[in-house]
């Protein structure tokens, strides 16, 4: 079973509010798709429920405090424990990345209204907290002047303190000092970068 994600804003097979929110995926060519509903809840849809367990898997490395998931008729597809979620003042997150895609931007602005809509997932460090996602969220909610979101702690691999040093490197210590780019200047210089550092690390 092949399974892709869609991270473009595009597709006319998805629905514009799912692309918006990442949860749009090919199986073997079949889009299906994963509709965040609540703090802890998503619909999902698509042509064969036997590939329904798989899409969440994928759709949950993103997303883990997403736990209820149910079908299109109201039924629950599958559940999982439900996640622990903190409240993270904005000036206590030190982003693991330096730039910001100005597209995404808009697009999370479709479906934020306010401070707690932003869950992200942090790992504790020092003190503080390393962003491991969310950044373009982290960024818009320094626009709407937001002290705080919402937060789940999960692990992380090694590779992650590597970023976090390019970012410190480049005047990156908080949400505040992430720089918006247009997409296409994001997808060469962070694609760029991305490539470059882990080309770094299978030569160590």
């Amino acid at each position: 079973m092949e399974i892709q994600r869609i991270d473009t804003y595009t597709d006319k097979r998805f629905s514009l509010k799912v692309l918006y929110q990442h949860g749009c995926f090919l199986v073997d060519g079949n889009p299906f798709e994963v509709e965040i509903i609540s703090d802890y809840e998503a619909v999902i849809r698509g042509k064969d429920a036997d590939a329904y367990m798989e899409v969440i898997d994928n759709f949950r490395f993103y997303t883990p405090h997403i736990t209820k998931f149910y079908n299109t008729d109201g039924g629950v597809v599958k559940e999982y424990p439900r996640a622990q979620l903190l409240t993270v003042p904005l000036e206590q997150i030190q982003p693991s990345q330096f730039l910001v895609d100005r597209d995404k931007i808009a697009a999370v602005s479709t479906f934020i209204d306010e401070a707690k809509d932003i869950i992200i997932q942090v790992l504790p460090f020092e003190g503080k907290y390393i962003s491991l996602d969310g950044h373009t969220r982290l960024y818009f909610a320094v626009m709407k002047g937001w002290n705080h979101v919402r937060a789940v702690t999960e692990s992380s691999d090694d590779w992650v303190y590597r970023f976090v040093g390019e970012a410190k490197k480049r005047g990156v210590h908080s949400p505040k000092d992430l720089v918006p780019v247009c997409h296409d200047e994001y997808e060469v210089k962070w694609n760029r970068f991305c490539d470059e550092l882990f080309a770094e690390s299978q030569g160590d």
